[in-house]
């Protein structure tokens, strides 16, 4: 595997680092900084209450709940001729081996007879989403996160960590898996590599070539916080509640087992309200750019208000219209 091959790890669930021109690891890892295991062995425990998927769509589009900004940049990246082939000849055989051989080595398998119900949940999420299940793996971890990520040729995968297992009820495991599958749908994995590579061949051209490579990351930036945003739109299409996709966020920014009983989705959408306010006037304009410019995702508060809003937007109740009940969805 070439030294300079880039993977843009945007499908990290929570991961907040600035992430732009990042090298490709053997084991595929992008982890959130700032958990420390506090001691103990952990384990994992699925509790799983059987209920149906209220809606299914059986003809979603990516572009239909994709991100304005999102749409955009891909659609522009789609328009460069041979780019999405050079990405896969790239991300060859070797990548795909190494990727493979991490996850069945160091992690569990996720199928009907290992963990079935955290399967079940993965299964479900794909037929809503109208998209294939890939492979599931749980990996002992004690920072809370999951990722994805597809390779031409060997089926796509997704990794859950052990640590947001035990942090999130089933509803809300579901909602991250959901929010991984979104980035399959919409191909994020491979469409922001091929914007790593034309941001790294600006880089190597004379002259003016880094000013339009800083250029081009500040976009790039800007669309992979975009591409989150979508995920989340996945998540919620999935859940089909807000709150269940704003609790992850509300968590993952500052939750914990013993503290989620105590947790108020509604009091955490009001701290997003006074963080819009505060960030309203012209010294906090900058300083939430300046805060934000080179995050690879949106802080949890702006997530949980996009998703908020989204979810009373006239698209999002297009989409519920659109959709078809399961017990209807097995007599087509």
């Amino acid at each position: 595997m070439a030294s300079m091959l880039l993977l843009f790890p945007s499908s990290s669930f929570v991961s907040q680092r600035p992430a732009s021109l990042i090298p490709i690891r053997p084991s595929g890892h992008h982890l959130r900084d700032g958990f420390e295991k506090k001691g103990g062995r952990s384990r994992i425990h699925v509790t799983v209450c059987r209920a149906s998927v209220p809606v299914v769509f059986s003809d979603l589009d990516a572009d239909d709940f994709r991100h304005p900004l999102d749409k955009q940049n891909t659609l522009l990246l789609r328009a460069i001729p041979g780019l999405k082939d050079l990405g896969k000849a790239l991300l060859g055989p070797v990548t795909e081996e190494v990727m493979f051989l991490e996850n069945i080595g160091t992690s569990v398998l996720v199928t009907e007879n290992q963990l079935s119900e955290l399967h079940q949940l993965l299964i479900e999420a794909a037929k809503v989403l109208n998209i294939e299940a890939p492979d599931l793996y749980v990996r002992q971890n004690p920072s809370p996160n999951a990722y994805t990520l597809a390779i031409s040729g060997r089926k796509p995968f997704i990794v859950v960590h052990t640590s947001l297992v035990g942090l999130l009820t089933k509803r809300e495991l579901q909602a991250v898996l959901a929010h991984e599958l979104g980035h399959l749908k919409c191909d994020h994995g491979l469409w922001l590599t091929f914007a790593n590579i034309v941001t790294l061949g600006a880089y190597s051209i004379p002259g003016l070539g880094g000013l339009i490579a800083q250029r081009l990351e500040e976009q790039l930036f800007r669309w992979i916080r975009a591409a989150e945003l979508t995920c989340d739109r996945a998540a919620l299409l999935v859940a089909q509640d807000p709150k269940v996709v704003i609790s992850v966020l509300m968590k993952l920014a500052g939750g914990c087992p013993s503290l989620s009983e105590q947790l108020n989705v509604d009091a955490f959408l009001e701290q997003a309200r006074s963080y819009d306010k505060a960030s309203s006037s012209p010294i906090g304009w900058y300083i939430r750019n300046a805060q934000t410019s080179q995050l690879s995702h949106p802080l949890p508060v702006l997530r949980a208000r996009e998703i908020d809003e989204w979810s009373r937007s006239q698209q999002y109740k297009l989409l519920l219209k659109r959709a078809i009940r399961p017990d209807a969805a097995q007599k087509i």
